[in-house]
């Protein structure tokens, strides 16, 4: 699989120091009582951030429980220096579609310079931060547990190019909004590494951002960076985020409410295929078709009897995207158990179902499911008849290698 299972005194400093220091989760968290890593910051009067002048990586998530912004908040706080952003895909503010960016411009409501950091990486990204003056890059930007969602890339991204610009790295904490009880899904084999899975994890991670932040740092960052993190305190692994008692902001476009995020590391497959994942419509992630599709899909796909999720004949007409305008026909997921729920072998079983039940199924001639599955096993699979089981099971002993290292970079119980 590629991981070298570094001991986490090896990972560097910093991170050891946190690893250390870090004060023990709450014992009673619910509704309201999650602190993320910014209010953690916040209360101790940005003490991890004195005499140092600070850039931070974020958007429209990067919010305080007030429904305020971190940016705004701490640009307003004399007792830290904020002189720069640094927005990834969809941009700062948020206003950017899939695949794009906001660019370089000032920002009205501050008046701090905003740098774009989409499709940057390695020295041109430590340029960017050198030329912004920084001391200490600063990531707070909500994530949703799923291995091809490209901000987890970019925290990765910035990790590096901060370990070579010479600048202090320090992760504010949020949830998972999955849940954090177990990685699930195959292992990407670096062969097919790309900015929707640059290393070896598994499709369903499990983890937050400051738990990737220390697995990057650990096993995968040839030179590691002076790695901080900011826990959250109140959270714990299995619970979803409606628990937390945070505000929801779609982190993307297209990622709209947290049962969009319940689905999409699974369904997004969807995207290395010829079907709509459901982009142009109110439930993106949760409606997907094709013309031609009718009811047989549905029947076949619920009679796969996959656990917590059941699937309606539905027809739409995406309003941008795959078949705009047109009508199609497909399923709609209505997860009724999210606690069984699997998101990623749901994605195989529609997968498996959609070929079986439609003579138009075919996959992206680019093969991009093979980016988003991290190799050609899972297509090559389907494409030979194989079920289910036979696909998920090809990727268990991989999987399991992923989790006993990650157990060893877990913050939360």
């Amino acid at each position: 699989m590629g991981l070298s299972r570094r001991s986490l005194l090896a990972a560097g400093g910093a991170l050891g120091a946190v690893a250390a220091t870090a004060p023990t989760a709450s014992a009673a968290p619910g509704h309201g009582r999650v602190r993320t890593g910014f209010e953690r910051l916040a209360a101790d009067g940005y003490a991890l951030l004195a005499g140092e002048r600070v850039g931070i990586v974020t958007n429209p998530t990067g919010i305080t429980r007030d429904a305020g912004h971190v940016v705004d908040a701490m640009h307003a706080d004399e007792r830290v220096d904020l002189v720069a952003v640094f927005g990834p895909e969809h941009g700062f503010r948020g206003t950017a579609q899939a695949g794009g960016s906001e660019g370089r411009y000032d920002d009205p409501a501050t008046g701090l310079p905003v740098y774009d950091t989409y499709l940057k990486s390695g020295q041109p990204l430590a340029d960017v931060f050198t030329a912004s003056g920084v001391d200490t890059v600063v990531f707070d930007i909500q994530d949703v547990g799923a291995r091809f969602y490209t901000y987890i890339w970019t925290l990765y991204d910035c990790m590096v190019a901060a370990a070579l610009a010479g600048k202090r790295f320090v992760v504010l904490d949020r949830p998972n909004p999955v849940t954090g009880r177990a990685a699930l899904g195959p292992v990407l084999d670096r062969a097919f590494a790309t900015f929707v899975g640059r290393e070896p994890i598994a499709q369903a991670h499990g983890m937050t951002v400051a738990e990737l932040a220390r697995l990057f740092n650990g096993e995968f960052l040839a030179r590691p960076v002076a790695l901080e993190t900011v826990r959250m305190t109140g959270w714990r692994r299995g619970e979803f985020f409606d628990a937390t008692g945070l505000p929801w902001v779609p982190p993307s476009p297209n990622m709209p409410t947290p049962e969009t995020a319940l689905v999409y590391s699974g369904t997004c497959l969807f995207e290395g295929t010829n079907l709509s994942e459901g982009r142009g419509t109110t439930r993106p992630f949760e409606l997907l078709g094709a013309e031609g599709i009718d009811r047989r899909w549905a029947e076949a796909a619920n009679a796969l009897g996959l656990p917590g999720v059941r699937f309606r004949e539905a027809y739409f007409a995406p309003t941008f995207s795959k078949f705009q305008g047109k009508t199609v026909g497909g399923v709609q997921l209505h997860v009724h158990d999210r606690e069984s729920f699997d998101p990623v072998r749901t994605g195989i079983g529609l997968l498996v179902s959609a070929r079986s039940s439609w003579s138009g199924f075919a996959w992206r001639p680019d093969h991009w499911i093979d980016k988003l599955t991290g190799s050609t096993r899972v297509r090559t699979l389907i494409d030979t008849g194989a079920g289910v089981d036979e696909v998920v099971g090809a990727w268990q002993s991989d999987l399991a290698a992923f989790r006993a290292v990650r157990e060893g970079y877990l913050l939360y119980r």
